[in-house]
């Protein structure tokens, strides 16, 4: 497999992730998106929306990380990201869509330099837009843990699910970012266990060939 990825694109963290989960061997191919590498007429003619991750399994080629990560799923079953039962896998799937829906779309690169370049906001008033989308999403993960009987270690269950790796990069901007976490302690709790686990460690932007 081909991997396009960008060390600091939580879309890309994603990917790594499962991949890393499944025990999958890839090849990465690194585009730096501040610098404009995802215009590029050959990368536009792999992604026609310039983003990462694209991942090329054989002739397969796959886009947006969440169909990725279900993709995966299903063709390399072991261990499983999503629960075998249809009120969980839903719920499962509600939270990730929190993160890569939600959250994550109104703070990439793209939308922060609309806000710098085009609406000409201050460096302030960009840092409290992203605080405030990641602390939004954050809340309201907070509060579906809390009420949530099957939530422990991980959100769902006894392992790691597409849940936990959205989980895991909500928090990881809101920490590049310096947001407050003490208000998300079940979140934070998540976090770090899944941090513990070498998939998810070794998949994190900074431990990437492309960091900087």
């Amino acid at each position: 497999m081909k991997l396009y990825t960008y060390y600091r694109s939580q879309a890309s963290f994603r990917v790594r992730i499962a991949l890393n989960l499944k025990g999958i061997a890839r090849e990465d191919s690194f585009l730096h998106l501040e610098k404009g590498d995802q215009f590029a007429a050959e990368y536009r003619a792999i992604n026609p929306q310039m983003v990462v991750p694209t991942l090329i399994d054989g002739d397969v080629k796959l886009f947006q990380s969440l169909a990725i990560l279900e993709y995966l799923d299903e063709k390399y079953p072991e261990p499983p990201l999503l629960p075998s039962e249809l009120v969980a896998r839903a719920w499962v799937r509600g939270l990730a869509l929190i993160n890569a829906a939600d959250s994550h779309p109104l703070i990439v690169p793209r939308v922060r330099h609309y806000l710098t370049d085009v609406l000409k906001v201050s460096d302030e008033q960009r840092l409290a837009w992203i605080q405030h989308w990641l602390g939004a999403g954050l809340e309201a993960m907070e509060a579906l843990l809390a009420e949530h009987h099957a939530s422990g270690r991980f959100c769902h269950g006894d392992g790691p699910t597409v849940a936990d790796i959205c989980l895991v990069t909500q928090v990881t901007p809101a920490k590049t970012f310096n947001l407050p976490l003490d208000p998300y302690p079940r979140v934070m709790r998540i976090y770090d266990t899944c941090m513990a686990i070498p998939a998810f460690a070794d998949a994190h932007p900074a431990k990437q060939p492309d960091a900087e």
